[in-house]
């Protein structure tokens, strides 16, 4: 399909493909004599290129000679538009731009992060920015995930090449490694980081529980208040993806922040007439500020942590199987217009199947495309609160938060754990309804969340089109999720075993899956591969969600919960 939209392409905008393709090509071979891209790393670009889903045409061919004037003026155009926009792509490999970026840092004021070479396979991190153009350039290059996967692949087999010279010249290696001195060990690094994913993750559970209580209440325009959260959730990720402030201390010194006030300089010496030859490389410095953002443990505790656990997969595709059995709770706007159930404020009423399958169409697509929406949206508000943004101190992050995150997470973890044993209200009248609404959640969230992180870690990777790691857990997820919910509605366990079954849901399950994730990669995937990815994950979910709670539903169906939700 895409390789027929490249081909029906006029000849004004092919001359225009071509021009881009050629300054691009240009533009990578003086980037890699100045030392921003090695000769491995073009050859990997030109590559991915041809092996894509457009072919471009040789840079070096006789038709770009033939272009004439007309052509040296939108070449001009075009090397404006990407000096600016063209830099959106995401960096070849998170680890060769954030050394690069560590190598031109002075001595004294590293305090680098060691992180493994997998966290590279979380896709929140992997992805390029939803807004690629964030300057509506009429030129721009659209870096998908699988061109990001390639690359990371190519760095591997790199790095295996590397060590087997090691093997063989371990002097040199000794003297090299000398160089490169890290003041965080890998251990503190990857300690620090499950560290913030604890903490984030039980922050986005109550944050996800208090905003579904807010938002459903008589008279809701939206009566699954799921979706809340996972829009939330995505327009969070959105931000993140897209921010340049907050991160912008980098290693110490705030390298992309000054170039570009030096390009801004230099633009402003240009129309005086006073301007030098040497030009700012702004690509350079963006792709290494992204890549250097994303090793942080604190944006990795934001992206995974937080928005993967403020949002929840499972839970939607249990409200879509509800909507499909009409049993998804509806605040009710006049409950006396329904003399036989007046005594509560939701309920359903009987309907036919047509109705039931326009329910489920409306629950998956005002999900899917709201929280795409809101990834973009996340990201246009990063652009536009750019020159407003506070930064993060660099020291302070360093220095004070990390160690003190250690402690707060595993400490309200802890804390969690001892609430649930001896919960505040065990004294007093039942119904006891601190256990069912947050505490097992706690409990059980950041189990949910690293099992997501660690199963990104050595899935993701794996397909570069289909991103495994985040589909099982989402599918996994929502089995375990649909066979606690039949358990809880058996009922089996009392008030106790109804609670548990509760917190699994809402803790484990609610951050084993993620749609902040599930989002930003639809969002980067080929149009194909996004597609083939979504429709997969929705409907291989669901036909879990029909075998383990239809199967009860439609047979001996459901019972009243013998706890307070």
């Amino acid at each position: 399909m895409e390789r027929q939209t490249s081909d029906e392409m006029d000849g004004s905008a092919a001359l225009k493909h071509r021009i881009a393709n050629s300054t691009d090509s240009r533009e990578r071979g003086d980037s890699g004599k100045n030392g921003s891209h090695s000769a491995a790393d073009d050859e990997s670009n030109y590559q991915e290129h041809h092996d894509g889903s457009v072919r471009l045409p040789d840079p070096n061919s006789s038709s770009i000679n033939r272009i004439g004037a007309e052509g040296n003026s939108e070449r001009k155009t075009s090397n404006e538009a990407q000096s600016q926009s063209l830099a959106r792509s995401t960096p070849h490999a998170s680890r060769v731009s954030a050394r690069r970026a560590r190598a031109t840092t002075p001595q004294k004021l590293q305090d680098n992060y060691d992180y493994p070479d997998n966290y590279v396979n979380l896709d929140e991190l992997a992805g390029p920015p939803p807004v690629e153009n964030p300057n509506e350039g009429r030129l721009y290059q659209h870096t998908s995930l699988e061109e990001t996967r390639s690359r990371e692949q190519a760095y591997r087999r790199s790095e295996d090449i590397k060590r087997k010279t090691s093997r063989e010249h371990p002097e040199e290696t000794k003297k090299t490694e000398q160089k490169e001195t890290q003041n965080i060990s890998r251990l503190a690094t990857q300690l620090y980081v499950i560290s913030y994913l604890i903490l984030f993750s039980l922050l986005g559970t109550l944050a996800r529980l208090g905003l579904q209580a807010i938002t459903f209440y008589p008279g809701a325009p939206v009566m699954f208040s799921e979706l809340w959260a996972n829009f939330g959730g995505s327009l969070i990720m959105g931000f993140l993806s897209e921010d340049r402030m907050l991160f912008r201390n980098e290693w110490g010194t705030p390298t992309y922040h000054q170039q570009i006030q030096k390009a801004k300089k230099q633009k402003q010496d240009e129309e005086s007439g006073s301007g030098s030859g040497q030009s700012v490389d702004l690509q350079a410095a963006k792709k290494a500020h992204a890549a250097t953002k994303k090793t942080i443990p604190l944006y990795i505790g934001l992206a995974t942590g937080f928005c993967g656990c403020f949002t929840s997969f499972s839970s939607f595709i249990r409200d879509v199987f509800l909507a499909l059995s009409n049993d998804l709770p509806t605040p009710l706007n006049h409950p006396t217009d329904y003399r036989t159930i007046t005594a509560t404020t939701e309920s359903t009423v009987p309907r036919n199947g047509g109705y039931s399958f326009m329910a489920l169409l409306a629950v998956i697509i005002i999900t899917v495309t709201l929280c795409i929406s809101a990834l973009h949206i996340g990201a246009h508000i990063a652009i536009a609160l750019q020159p407003f943004a506070p930064s993060l101190p660099y020291k302070f992050c360093r220095k004070v938060l990390d160690p003190v995150v250690v402690f707060l997470a595993w400490g309200c973890w802890l804390g969690a754990v001892i609430l649930a044993i001896f919960p505040p209200d065990r004294n007093s009248a039942p119904p006891e309804i601190w256990r069912g609404r947050a505490v097992f959640a706690l409990v059980f969230a950041p189990l949910g969340c690293l099992g997501r992180f660690y199963a990104s870690l050595y899935l993701n990777g794996k397909i570069a089109s289909f991103p495994l790691g985040t589909f099982i857990v989402n599918i996994l997820g929502t089995a375990i999720l649909g066979m606690s919910y039949d358990l809880q509605h058996a009922p089996l366990g009392g008030v106790i075993g109804c609670q548990v079954l509760q917190g699994i849901e809402d803790g484990f399950c609610g951050c084993l899956t993620t749609v902040s994730t599930w989002v930003s990669e639809l969002s980067s995937l080929r149009r194909r591969h996004s597609y083939q990815y979504g429709a997969a994950s929705v409907i291989v979910a669901l036909c879990f969600m029909i075998v383990i709670m239809g199967s009860m539903r439609w047979t001996i169906g459901f019972s009243e919960i013998q706890c307070v939700k």
